[in-house]
């Protein structure tokens, strides 16, 4: 806002200023995305039939993944920091053979590369519901000879990828845009340019990075419109820490329901 309202350009001036405000954009940009696509592999393993895949659904291993996540990006965009500067008045990376690497290396390791493991394991978790809406096999449990018979799908895990695939195509939809505007600006890097056409493709891009912002933005309201569970938790966030009222036991509820529903 500062630098394109209102003509404050610090970015410019400041050299250290420049750098780690590019460098946290990208981490804090990228970190979320890979994080949304371990879930969308997790709910692939949490819905799988097998039960040794199953097992690599679980709050450790997804505590361990998150961490590991964050240190790496941080330390792989550390090159933001070294090849950054404050040339012709603007601040960006380095031009040359860099500058196409780097220009690739965002388009596919922030853009194309999460939104094809979206892709993917959506497909293959929406493959897994669909096989499991009959019995899946329970830890521990052997196949010799015979069928056997578990439990279905939660009502949570059925909300849970619902969520999830709603999620993959709202991201799916405002992420492309910007793999496909850095991977263009790439390659006409060393182009010569009017200055109607780089005006236009500035617009373009700052629009591609306004998009990408916008779909965080949009996960509570997806989550809210997508899932029962998820509204009712929320309202029942609000009762007991805004409202200072008393919780309602869902369950005791519904319990109710079901007798007096016996009862007529």
């Amino acid at each position: 806002m500062l630098h394109y309202g209102y003509g404050v350009h610090a970015l410019n001036t400041n050299l250290w200023y420049c750098k780690i405000r590019f460098y946290l954009s990208y981490v804090f940009l990228t970190i979320p995305r890979y994080n949304i696509a371990m879930a969308s592999i997790d709910r692939y393993f949490a819905s799988s039939r097998i039960a040794l895949r199953r097992q690599w659904s679980s709050p450790k291993i997804a505590i361990r993944l998150i961490i590991g996540n964050v240190i790496f990006w941080c330390v792989i965009y550390i090159q933001v920091i070294i090849f950054y500067n404050i040339s012709t008045g603007s601040c960006w990376y380095q031009s040359g053979a860099y500058g196409m690497f780097f220009s690739i290396f965002i388009a596919i390791g922030s853009g194309i590369l999460p939104i094809l493991l979206l892709f993917i394991f959506g497909l293959l978790t929406a493959n897994n519901v669909h096989k499991t809406r009959h019995q899946i096999e329970p830890v521990g449990a052997t196949r010799i000879g015979r069928h056997i018979q578990g439990r279905k799908t939660s009502k949570k895990d059925a909300q849970l990828h619902k969520m999830l695939a709603n999620q993959i195509l709202v991201f799916i939809i405002f992420n492309m845009p910007n793999p496909c505007y850095l991977i263009y600006k790439a390659f006409t890097l060393n182009t010569s340019k009017s200055v109607l056409r780089s005006t236009i493709e500035e617009f373009a891009g700052n629009m591609t990075y306004s998009l990408t912002d916008f779909e965080f933005s949009l996960t509570f309201i997806n989550f809210i419109i997508s899932s029962d569970m998820f509204r009712k938790e929320f309202l029942q966030l609000i009762r007991v820490n805004i409202l200072r009222q008393h919780p309602i036991r869902v369950s005791t509820v519904e319990r109710d329901n079901n007798k007096d529903s016996q009862v007529k």
